[in-house]
C-alpha cells in the first residue's frame, strides 16, 4: 500500500494527498504533519520505514468538504486519490487514483466557494516590460485575456482581480507575482504561444481565434493556454462550460491603480473587512451571481457611454412606478444558476443543485412578465436572453424529489415513478417480506402442506421448508436444495428469479439511480450554452434592479454625460460615510472646467477635505458603471482614469518609507495622468521636512495645472499654495470652515470659495486628548512662530511669506527666485526663453 500511496505522491510532490481508505482519507509522512498543524487533528503512526513509524493523519471522506474549504483558504493544494478498483476483485491493494485536485484557483463546490465573490485562477506571461494576462474563473466559466505595459499596470490588475491562484512563467522575477498568496512557477514551455492556440482552437471547436478579438495578443494566448492545461490537469474532466475567449481592453475601462482602489475601499475597507465599503452600502442585490457581478463592474467601470446610458436608461425605467420591486420579488426563487451550471458541466452537481435549478427554471416566465412593460432596450434584450424552458423545469420536477439528499451515493434522489425499472427494483428492496410471505401463503394452498414455509439464510439464500414427514409430497417443480435433519430445503424457479433480484436489487437500484442521474447531467449539458445566457441575463437584471432600489431608497440622482471638458456635482455626498452617520450629511458643490482645473482644498484636520475628495471619486466612479450617483445633479466629461493620493503607510517589505510610497504614487500620476483624468492629491509633501514639502507640493501642484491639465482635488496644509492662483488662473481655492464655540472647534463641513484663515491643529490635538501642560506649551511655541515670522516678513511680501508654518530644523531656505537663477543654465538660453524666463522669475517674485 505504501508503495502505491508513494508512487501517487510522486506525481503531486506540491500538493497534500488525500488517499482514501474506507471512510477516511488518509495522510502520511510530511504530509500529515502539515495536515495536522493546519487542520488540528490528531497525528498518529501505522507502520514502519527504515524502522520509524509512519506519520499518519487522517479526515473523515463524507466531512472532508470542511476541511478542504480551510486548507484552500490557507493557500494549499489538495490531491484527492479515490479507490476506483473493485475490492472483490483486487488482489493487493485495491487500485486509486487522483481524480481531482482541488486549488485555490479551480474550485466549484458549493462549500469551498464565497457565494458573492469570484475565485480567480490566473496566469502572467511576460516579454520585457509588457504582461501577457488571462484569468478564469471555473465556477462560472468565464474566460478572459489581455495584455499590459509596465509593472504598474500588472500591480492595479492583480489588485483588480484579486486572484485567489497565480500562475507565472518562471522567468518573471517581478516581486507583485512571485508574493502573492497561492503563487505558483511554471516552465517556460507551458507558454508557448503555438501549442496555446492549438488547445484553445480545440477547446472552443474553432479554426482560429479572430472570432474572439485577440488573433494577435500572443502574450496573452500563451497564458491563457497554460491556465487551461493546468486546470485540465486539476479537473481531470472535459470542461464544456469555458465556451469562449473575451478580451478586455483597458481602453475599454476607467483605469483604476492599487492605490486608488485601496483608497476608495470599493469592496475592502482599510482594515482589510467589507464593512463600510462601498460595495456593502450598494449590495442589495438578491442573487449570488448578481452581487458577483455588482462587484465586477464596481472594479471595472467603462468608458463605452452608449453601454453606460443603455444601463441608465434600465435604472431609470426600473425605478419609475417602483417597477424594480416587482423584478426582485420574482428574483428570489432564483438559485446560484451560473455556478449550478458549472457544476452539472464538470459533471460534479448534486441533487440539491438539480433542485435549485428546477425552481430557479420555473421561476423564469415570472421574471421575464416583469420586464416587458418597462420601458428600457437594454432590459427587453436581457428579457429576450433569459428565455424559458418548459421541457426542462417538467423532466427535473418528475425526476427529482422535492427535497433531495446532499449526494448520490445513499440513493434516494429520483422520483418515484420516473422510471419504471428503478420502482421495481425499489419495490423488491423494500417489499421483499412481504412478498415471501405472499409466497408462503400461496404455495401452501397449492400442496395443502401444513409444515411448509419460506425461509432465508446468508449461506444459501432463500428457500422452502418442508417437515420430514410431508417432504415426499414435494411438487415437482421443487428443486431439493439442502436436507437436515428433521427438515427438507427446496428452490422453484419464482423463489430463484425472486432470489437473483432481491439480493442485488439494492445495489442494482443504486447503480440504476445513479446511471439516471448521469443521463440527467448529460441532458442538461445539451442546452448548456442556452442555460448559461440565461444565468448571464439573470444576474444583469438583479443588478439593475439592485441599482434602482438603492437609487430610490439613498436619494440618488441620473448623472448626465457630456462632450465638454466639465466635472459639475451639485449637493454631491459621500454614499459611505453617509451611512454610518448618526446626523445628516453636509452636501457641497464642486465645479471643474476648462478654465478651473484644480481646486486647491486648505481646511482644519477633521474638517472634511479627505471626505469631499473622495465623494467626487465615487460619484466617478459610480456614473462610470451606469448607476445614478449621490447628488442633486451631475455633469461630467467621460473620465479614463481616476488617481488618489491619499493616506501614508509604509511599504517595509519592499523597504520603502512613508514618504518614499508617497514619492512612488504622485510620480505615477504625474506620469500617466491625462486631461481627461480624475486626480485626488491630500497632503502632498507631508513625509518630509516643511521646505522640502513644500517644493514638492508646489511643484507637483503648477506641473498638474499647466501641463496635466487633469481634473485636480489638491487638499494640503501648506497655505503657502493659496498664492498660486494669482500665477496660475486654472487653479482656485476653496476651503472647509470650521468655528470655536466655547473653547471648542465645531467642523462645519462645507466647501467655500477662497483659502482657509487658520488650521485649528491644536484645538484637534485636544479633542484627541492631548494633556493640558503639552497643549498649553505648544500654544506658547505656536506665538512665539507667530511672531518671529511676523518681524521678519519682508515688506511688500506676498502670502506665501506670511505662513506660520515654519520648519524647526531646516536651514532657512534661499527666496525661490534666487534658487532658480542658481539653477539657470544662462548660455545655454536663446532670446526668446531668456524673455520668457524673466517673466516667470517676475511672477514668482
Amino acid at each position: 500500500m505504501m508503495v502505491q500511496y508513494l508512487a501517487i505522491k510522486a506525481q503531486h510532490p506540491h500538493d497534500l494527498v488525500f488517499y482514501r481508505m474506507g471512510d477516511f482519507y488518509e495522510l502520511f509522512y510530511d504530509d500529515a504533519k502539515r495536515a495536522a498543524q493546519l487542520l488540528d487533528i490528531t497525528l498518529t503512526a501505522r507502520g514502519k520505514s527504515n524502522g520509524e513509524p509512519i506519520p499518519m493523519a487522517g479526515v473523515p471522506f463524507h466531512a472532508a468538504e470542511g476541511y478542504l474549504a480551510r486548507l484552500v483558504r490557507a493557500g494549499v493544494s489538495v490531491a484527492i486519490a479515490e479507490q476506483i478498483g473493485d475490492p472483490a476483485a483486487s488482489k493487493g491493494p485495491v487500485e486509486r487514483k487522483v481524480v481531482r485536485v482541488v486549488t485555490p484557483g479551480t474550485l466549484s463546490d458549493e462549500a469551498l466557494l464565497d457565494e458573492r465573490s469570484e475565485s480567480l485562477l490566473m496566469a502572467v506571461n511576460q516579454h520585457g516590460e509588457r504582461f501577457g494576462l488571462a484569468y478564469l474563473d471555473l465556477a462560472s466559466g468565464r474566460f478572459r485575456v489581455q495584455e499590459v505595459d509596465g509593472e504598474e499596470a500588472l500591480a492595479g490588475e492583480l489588485q483588480r482581480l484579486a486572484p485567489a491562484e497565480t500562475l507565472y512563467r518562471e522567468s518573471i522575477g517581478h516581486t507583485v507575482v512571485r508574493s502573492r498568496r497561492g503563487a505558483r512557477g511554471q516552465p517556460e514551455w507551458e507558454f508557448d504561444t503555438a501549442s496555446a492556440r492549438r488547445a484553445l482552437n480545440t477547446q472552443f471547436q474553432t479554426h482560429d481565434l479572430a472570432g474572439f478579438g485577440c488573433e494577435q495578443l500572443d502574450l496573452a494566448l500563451g497564458a491563457a493556454g497554460c491556465l487551461l492545461q493546468y486546470v485540465k490537469d486539476t479537473q481531470r474532466s472535459a470542461l464544456p462550460h469555458i465556451r469562449g475567449l473575451s478580451h478586455e481592453r483597458r481602453e475599454d475601462s476607467v483605469i483604476l491603480d492599487a492605490a486608488t482602489r485601496r483608497n476608495l475601499e470599493i469592496d475592502t475597507n482599510l482594515a482589510g473587512g467589507e464593512e463600510n465599503t462601498l460595495y456593502a452600502v450598494l449590495d442589495e442585490t438578491v442573487t449570488a451571481m448578481g452581487g458577483r457581478l455588482l462587484r465586477r463592474w464596481l472594479h471595472r467601470p467603462l468608458t463605452r457611454i452608449p453601454v453606460l446610458e443603455a444601463r441608465q436608461e434600465a435604472v431609470g425605467a426600473l425605478c419609475a412606478s417602483y417597477g424594480y420591486e416587482g423584478v426582485r420579488e420574482a428574483l428570489k426563487p432564483i438559485g446560484d444558476m451560473e455556478r449550478i451550471l458549472a457544476r452539472v458541466a464538470l459533471r460534479s452537481a448534486r441533487p440539491r443543485d438539480l433542485s435549485r435549478l428546477q425552481s430557479s427554471l420555473a421561476a423564469l416566465p415570472q421574471l421575464r412578465e416583469a420586464l416587458p412593460t418597462l420601458d428600457s432596450h437594454l432590459l427587453r434584450e436581457l428579457d429576450g436572453q433569459a428565455a424559458d424552458y418548459p421541457a426542462l423545469v417538467a423532466l427535473l420536477d418528475s425526476a427529482i424529489i422535492e427535497n433531495p439528499p446532499v449526494v448520490i451515493r445513499d440513493g434516494g434522489v429520483i422520483a418515484e415513478g420516473y422510471d419504471a425499472e428503478l420502482d421495481e427494483l425499489r419495490a423488491i428492496s423494500s417489499g421483499a417480506a412481504e412478498y415471501l410471505l405472499d409466497i408462503e401463503r400461496r404455495e401452501k394452498e397449492a400442496t395443502g402442506l401444513s409444515s411448509l414455509k419460506v425461509g432465508y439464510n446468508r449461506v444459501h439464500g432463500y428457500y422452502i421448508e418442508i417437515g420430514r414427514a410431508q417432504a415426499e409430497r414435494a411438487p415437482a417443480q421443487y428443486i431439493r436444495r439442502q436436507t437436515l435433519k428433521n427438515a427438507e430445503r427446496f428452490i422453484t424457479p419464482e423463489l430463484k428469479t425472486f432470489e437473483d433480484k432481491a439480493l442485488s436489487s439494492k445495489s442494482r437500484a443504486l447503480a440504476r439511480e445513479k446511471a439516471l442521474y448521469d443521463d440527467l447531467l448529460e441532458r442538461l449539458n445539451e442546452d448548456l450554452a442556452a442555460l448559461q445566457d440565461t444565468a448571464a441575463a439573470v444576474a444583469e437584471i438583479d443588478v439593475l434592479a439592485c441599482l434602482a432600489e438603492r437609487a430610490d431608497s439613498l436619494r440618488l440622482c441620473r448623472p448626465q454625460f457630456v462632450e465638454e471638458q466639465v466635472f459639475e456635482v451639485s449637493e454631491g455626498r459621500h454614499l459611505v460615510v453617509e451611512q454610518v452617520l448618526d446626523e445628516p450629511f453636509i452636501a457641497n458643490d464642486t465645479l471643474l472646467d476648462d478654465s478651473r482645473r484644480m481646486l486647491l482644498i486648505t481646511g482644519p484636520n477633521m474638517g472634511g477635505k479627505s471626505t469631499y475628495m473622495r465623494q467626487n471619486a465615487v460619484i466617478a466612479l459610480l456614473a462610470h458603471i451606469g448607476s445614478f450617483v449621490p447628488a442633486a445633479a451631475a455633469r461630467l466629461a467621460p473620465l479614463d482614469r481616476i488617481f488618489t493620493r491619499i493616506g501614508s503607510s509604509d511599504d517595509l517589505a519592499s523597504g520603502r518609507s512613508t514618504f518614499m510610497v508617497e514619492m512612488t504614487e504622485t510620480a505615477n500620476i504625474l506620469h500617466n495622468a491625462t486631461p481627461r483624468s480624475l486626480v485626488l492629491m491630500d497632503e502632498v509633501g507631508r513625509g518630509t521636512s516643511t521646505f522640502d514639502g513644500l517644493s514638492l507640493a508646489w511643484a507637483a501642484a503648477v506641473e498638474l495645472a499647466r501641463e496635466v491639465r487633469a481634473f485636480t482635488l489638491f487638499a494640503t496644509h501648506y497655505f503657502e499654495l493659496t498664492a498660486l492662483p494669482e500665477i496660475c488662473p486654472s487653479l482656485a481655492n476653496v476651503h472647509l470652515d470650521a468655528t470655536e464655540h466655547e473653547d471648542h472647534v465645531v467642523f462645519l463641513h462645507h466647501i467655500q470659495e477662497g483659502p482657509a484663515n487658520r488650521s485649528f491643529g491644536l484645538q484637534v490635538a485636544k479633542l484627541a486628548g492631548i494633556p493640558p501642560p503639552v497643549l498649553a506649551a505648544a500654544a506658547a511655541k505656536l506665538h512665539e512662530l507667530e511672531t518671529a515670522g511676523e518681524n521678519s516678513q519682508a515688506p511688500g511680501a506676498g502670502a506665501a511669506a506670511s505662513s506660520p508654518q515654519v520648519d524647526l530644523f531646516a536651514a532657512p531656505a534661499p527666496h525661490p527666485v534666487a534658487a532658480a537663477l542658481e539653477a539657470l543654465d544662462v548660455d545655454g538660453l536663446s532670446p526668446r526663453q531668456a524673455l520668457d524666463t524673466l517673466y516667470r522669475l517676475r511672477d514668482l517674485l
